[in-house]
């Protein structure tokens, strides 16, 4: 085919018959074309070289009269290799698109000079190295060109200004650098730019205001720096505005204020200075509006109530003062309000509830007064999240609050209300996550609390609470964290608490509690702290599962606890003495001969019948066990055996006792052998999906084996094959590598490449003979993972499962992300699976994981990313238990930030050898990505241009503070 192809187009100039009739180099281009690429699903098995014209293959459209090919839509097919020189034959194409596709190589130069070419559209491809200047050089109907989503590098070209007919620039999320093209602002058509996510830089000059038909610029997350041109305001028909996450600084220009189409105003992520403009409430069409995380002060302005149609309204982590003006009583569309960590005061908003919003955070500012809800509220059908945290709110809580039906998250935590907690909190059937710590409250835990059965936070720590813990609360069985500490709580720990199957980290710590422990906690499987320091709990701890190896300070001050960890040996309890009646078995007189010696023989025959019986059951259960162990023992041999069988990489055996051993590359031999393959000697550690063991090949590779639990795990070897081979293809410099797998229905193993330096987590939490990580392998590792996970979203992988002994070092220092994408291997992925079977680490745990109509995105890997930075930055854990006090990290980092001591975060043993300009941008990024609200967080791939920007600022750029 090829070669019949090369022949065509060598003779092409001479295939002239003596009718005149011309060769179609129509069908010539585009079997070029098909040969120079990969098809595998065969979508273009219609494209036939004996065809007289390509009208009616697929994806073609000709023009009716002339038959000739004028667009070529081949978007979606999974095709992969170069764009070749084919295309140039199509002289009267008009759209090309090629977009979600894996064709890689760089932009082919030529595809622009196309005479008669208007749209060409090659997003989210493999397309890397520059973008070449001849693209633009020839153009000259083109009108849409985007090449968003690629791997592309380099600058922007200058001659991308002589297509003077472009309406639509997308070069989104790539890799680009330098500055702006000088004479860009001479693309007068111009109605779309979209240059974000990458890294351009320097200033944004003047001129954009003679862009008269621009209706949208979108240059966010790149390294922009200094003033908004002034002259922006000229662009009239501007509908969306989006310069977040850079640097830029200064006042917002006020001739923004005569944009009256403008929709959408996104500023948020830079260090804009100076008041809310008095302008932006004369702007009627907005819709959202985000000046979050900047340096804005002042009042929020009374126009504000103006913007009827205004939807989102976003000023977080800004320094504005004052309260909210009633004015925004207005706001009739307004369905998310985010006005957190500023210095707000004043009552509480009440017409907050009036407007039917369903998102509110107002926590982190200086609110005060009473809460106060209306008889009717609009809010009651549709608030989901409502957090009141961190303010200076008094009185009691609202016995209305149970008319919230549909709300998943309330948090009211740190501050001075009073009372008892409502009975009304059952009604609350959709809630998730329920945090009242950190108040004055008081009375009893109701006893409605089950009937909130979705609930799977409870944090009612820190209160004056007191009488028992209701057993109603082992209703709550989606439940996985629970805090009840520091409270006047007294009885015993309800049996029921072993009904909560899914919970995870439980802390009852200094209260009054007493009693002894339910044996029964030994059956929550997938507990990871359970904290009853200082209470007056009495008698064993439970033995077995999470409690043989509980820490010392999760039990202490208990004085009549023993067991091994408190280091206090139980009493040997004997059996009381079998005491006779002798009147009720014998006519002998008390006292008589006859009568002892009957008591004797009484005493001497059940003695015996008790130690006969006892040594008949001890033998029968070794033998049962010996039996049972026989079995176990057959049947993992006959799983693993295999492992040795046969030389290839694939084991041959068919019997479906046999497993199948797949290596990607290399031997499939292990030199310890079968047996000893999941020797307790081999083992690395334990994680949420099974042990990790450690083993040789015969090629001298060390690698590191992880024996799945199959009991939530898919049963289908096909689809069991199929997701391994999606996670194969996920390799990056930064991910641990996948060499293979082995399967049987009993027995999965996945096969990683050994990495020798061990996990992120040892390195600073555990001791190593002293040795700290420097400030630059710290950054270095951040970095790494960003990239590794920027990667796998990249993929369309979600981790959901980052921490930081999920991060390994290897033997250069550069950081490994593993246990990826496991998640994949459950049969249905469901929030709550996930929740209580891999994130066991608590505080990597996004808040949407609690809330069930918030959709799971690559934005929960952000959050726990956050919270790593922050680990990394501060060597402390996520969270850490004192003696007297539970420490959040994000929550410390960030009011350290907001106390202006940010510094005192970052670890000590680094012992100040470390740069500011680096640590404190990188802290301030560790928080925005552990933003609460999904949307606030950046992507991974903003993220690593944040963090190059960081180590590598533009030269001149105003350094980050």
């Amino acid at each position: 085919m090829l070669l019949d192809i090369l022949i065509l187009l060598l003779l092409a100039p001479a295939l002239v018959g003596s009718s005149g009739e011309t060769f179609n180099d129509d069908v010539l281009g585009l079997i070029v074309f098909k040969a120079g690429i990969s098809d595998p699903e065969s979508k273009l098995s219609s494209w036939n070289e004996d065809d007289d014209t390509p009208c009616n293959w697929f994806g073609v459209k000709c023009d009716p009269t002339s038959s000739r090919v004028t667009e070529l839509s081949l978007s979606s097919l999974s095709l992969s290799g170069h764009i070749n020189k084919g295309l140039l034959r199509l002289q009267f194409l008009r759209t090309l698109s090629l977009s979600n596709n894996n064709f890689s190589g760089s932009p082919n130069p030529n595809l622009g000079n196309i005479k008669t070419i208007q749209t060409i559209d090659l997003s989210r491809n493999k397309l890397s190295g520059s973008i070449p200047d001849e693209f633009f050089q020839q153009c000259v109907f083109l009108r849409e060109i985007s090449l968003a989503q690629n791997e592309i590098s380099g600058p922007v070209p200058e001659s991308l200004t002589s297509c003077s007919t472009l309406e639509s620039v997308n070069f989104s999320s790539n890799q680009l650098s330098g500055s702006l093209p000088t004479h860009i602002w001479s693309l007068t058509e111009l109605r779309v730019l979209d240059l974000s996510n990458n890294f351009l830089g320097g200033q944004i000059f003047e001129g954009v205001g003679n862009l008269y038909n621009l209706q949208e610029i979108n240059l966010s997350s790149n390294r922009f720096y200094g003033n908004l041109p002034e002259d922006i305001g000229g662009c009239l028909l501007l509908e969306t505005i989006d310069f977040s996450v850079n640097s830029l600084s200064g006042n917002i220009p006020a001739s923004m204020g005569n944009l009256n189409m403008c929709t959408r105003l996104d500023l948020h992520g830079n260090l804009f200075t100076g008041e809310f403009p008095l302008w932006v409430g004369e702007l009627r069409n907005l819709e959202i509006v985000d000046l979050s995380l900047n340096r804005f002060s002042g009042r929020v302005p009374n126009s504000l109530g103006n913007l009827q149609l205004l939807k989102e309204l976003k000023l977080f982590g800004n320094q504005f003062s004052g309260g909210l003006p009633s004015s925004m009583r207005n706001c009739f569309s307004l369905t998310i309000m985010d006005v957190s960590q500023n210095e707000l005061t004043g009552n509480f908003p009440s017409w907050v509830f009036e407007l039917g919003l369903s998102f509110v955070w107002i926590s982190g500012n200086k609110f005060s007064g009473s809460i106060e809800l209306p008889p009717i509220a609009a809010s009651y059908q549709k608030l989901q999240v409502l957090d009141l945290s961190r303010n200076a709110f008094s009185g009691g809580i609202p016995e209305g609050v149970g008319n919230f039906s549909c709300l998943q998250l309330l948090n009211m935590s740190g501050n001075s209300l009073e009372g008892a907690i409502p009975a009304s909190i059952g009604e609350l059937k959709s809630m998730d996550v329920l945090d009242l710590s950190n108040n004055r409250l008081n009375g009893s835990i109701p006893l409605e609390i089950g009937e909130a059965v979705l609930l799977q936070e409870l944090r009612l720590e820190n209160n004056f609470l007191s009488g028992k813990i209701p057993t109603q609360i082992g209703k709550c069985s989606s439940l996985s964290y629970l805090d009840l500490s520091k409270n006047n709580l007294s009885g015993p720990l309800p049996a029921a608490i072993a009904n909560l199957t899914n919970i995870q980290d439980v802390d009852l710590s200094f209260n009054n509690l007493s009693g002894s422990l339910p044996k029964e906690l030994t059956n929550l499987s997938h507990l990871t702290s359970f904290n009853i320091s200082h209470n007056h709990f009495e008698g064993e701890l439970p033995l077995g599962g999470f409690f043989n190896t509980i820490p010392p300070s999760s039990v202490s001050g208990n004085p009549s606890l023993c067991g091994s960890a408190v280091n206090h040996s139980c009493p040997s309890v004997h059996p009381k003495p079998i005491v006779l009646n002798p009147n009720s078995s014998s006519n002998s007189p008390p006292g008589s001969l006859s009568s002892n010696v009957h008591r004797k023989k009484i005493i001497l025959s059940i003695s015996s019948l008790i130690a006969i019986g006892a040594a008949v059951f001890i033998a029968l259960g070794v033998v049962t066990i010996t039996i049972l162990n026989i079995h176990v023992r057959s049947n993992m041999s006959q799983a693993v055996i295999s492992l040795s069988a046969g030389g290839d990489s694939h084991s041959p055996s068919p019997d479906a006792n046999y497993g199948k051993l797949v290596m990607f590359s290399g031997d499939a031999e292990f030199v310890c052998g079968a047996n000893s393959l999941l020797s307790k000697d081999c083992e690395l550690g334990r994680g949420g999906f099974g042990a990790v063991y450690r083993t040789t090949l015969r090629d001298g590779r060390s690698v590191a084996i992880k024996k799945l639990t199959v009991s939530s795990l898919v049963k289908s070897q096909d689809e069991f094959e199929r997701e391994i081979r999606q996670l194969e293809k996920a390799r990056h410099s930064n991910l641990v590598a996948l060499e293979g797998y082995y399967w049987t229905p009993s027995l999965q193993l996945l096969i990683y490449e050994y990495i020798s330096n061990g996990s992120l987590y040892r390195h600073l939490h555990e001791d190593l003979e002293g040795n700290c990580l420097s400030w630059n392998h710290r950054f270095n590792v951040i970095l790494g993972s960003a990239k590794g996970l920027a990667h796998l979203h990249q993929m369309k992988v979600i981790h959901y499962n980052l921490k930081s002994s999920n991060v390994l070092i290897d033997s250069s220092g550069e950081a490994k992300i593993g246990d990826y994408g496991l998640v994949k291997l459950l049969p249905m992925l469901d929030r709550y699976v996930v929740s209580s079977k891999i994130q066991s680490a608590l505080g990597y745990v996004a808040p949407e994981f609690a809330c069930r109509t918030v959709k799971i995105t690559e934005k929960c890997d952000v959050y726990g990313f956050g919270v790593l930075v922050l680990e990394i930055v501060t060597g402390k854990k996520p969270v850490e238990y004192m003696e007297d006090d539970v420490v959040v990290l994000s929550d410390m980092v960030r009011a350290a930030l907001d106390e202006g001591r940010v510094e005192e975060c970052i670890d000590r043993r680094l012992h100040g050898n470390f740069p500011v300009e680096e640590a404190i941008p990188i802290i301030k990024l560790g928080l925005i990505c552990a933003s609460q609200v999904p949307s606030n967080r950046p992507d991974m791939g903003e993220v690593v241009n944040i963090l190059e920007l960081i180590r590598c600022p533009s030269e001149g750029q105003e350094e980050l503070e």
